[in-house]
């Protein structure tokens, strides 16, 4: 196992730092690097999850490759032998959890698809009887499937949540054409990844993607369907009526919870065995989705 919780790459322009991921410019193109960061309730949290990185890259490689006849992607090279020379001397903090991607123009906002009613959609569903603005059959029970996958966009926020908008608010946001374009994006690119997920005996409850333009065309880009971005259930235990065990977070938040932390910084460390748990889960969803054994490190 490794573990890296912020890269150091001297000589390199730091483009942007998120909750996981360092992103670098490189000439014309950025390096996404994906670090063994976890964040709980909006904060980063004082221990990281070992090959975290390598499982989000890993699985979002297989993906993009597994979608490319539904959407082009942004990805130049994600194998440490194909990056410039100004990039070797990083193999150890880049081999299996980075990839080179095109620059694009983003989107302000997450395109969202909900096959199941879970989450803030749940929630959203006992105060409105919908949701994102979508009515929904009376009497569902949480975890349900719905009659149908819905769309529901959130804006991007830079600080905390990002917030759920009606698709007639996303439409203002990104013109009618690119607001239809991403939809119908979205349910496809769902369709083809649920069936795949089912067939490993997977349940892809719900997922969200971001989308961009580079010269022009739409390609799907970010991270893709991994644990962090999508709710994933196993089909053979599943059952309607309340909240399902899924393969993320889990066990960090049950563990947060349980300390009553007050979820303001700074945010506390995790114990042995919730980081061995939690890396558990995010290898099981890989091995499930991929077929793979282990990790390419």
């Amino acid at each position: 196992m490794s573990i890296l919780l912020q890269t150091d790459l001297p000589g390199l322009k730091l483009h942007a730092r998120g909750k996981v991921r360092d992103i670098y410019a490189v000439g014309d193109a950025l390096l996404f690097v994906a670090t063994d960061r976890i964040s709980a309730f909006d904060h980063i949290l004082g221990s990281g999850i070992p090959d975290k990185g390598a499982i989000l890259t890993q699985l979002s490689r297989f993906w993009f490759d597994f979608l490319r006849d539904v959407v082009p992607n942004h990805i130049l090279a994600a194998d440490f032998s194909q990056f410039p020379a100004e990039l070797q001397p990083y193999r150890d903090q880049l081999t299996g959890r980075s990839m080179l991607v095109k620059r694009a123009q983003m989107f302000p906002v997450e395109c969202v698809v909900r096959g199941y009613l879970s989450g803030s959609g749940w929630k959203d569903y006992l105060q409105t009887g919908g949701v994102c603005g979508i009515p929904l059959p009376k009497n569902l029970l949480e975890s349900a499937r719905l009659p149908e996958p819905i769309f529901t966009p959130a804006a991007k926020n830079n600080v905390g949540h990002d917030e759920n908008i009606s698709f007639a608010e996303m439409t203002n946001r990104v013109g009618k054409e690119a607001a239809e374009k991403l939809r119908d994006l979205t349910l496809a690119i769902y369709s083809k990844a649920e069936k795949h997920a089912g067939s490993k005996g997977l349940i892809l409850a719900d997922t969200k993607f971001e989308f961009g333009t580079v010269d022009g065309q739409i390609v799907l880009a970010d991270e893709v369907l991994t644990p962090d971005s999508s709710r994933y259930w196993l089909a053979s235990g599943y059952k309607p009526g309340g909240a399902q065990p899924s393969f993320d977070k889990q066990f960090v938040r049950d563990y947060l919870e349980s300390i009553h932390w007050n979820k303001q910084a700074p945010a506390p460390a995790l114990p042995e065995d919730v980081i061995v748990k939690t890396r558990e889960k995010y290898l099981d969803a890989y091995r499930l989705i991929t077929g793979r054994s282990g990790l390419q490190l």
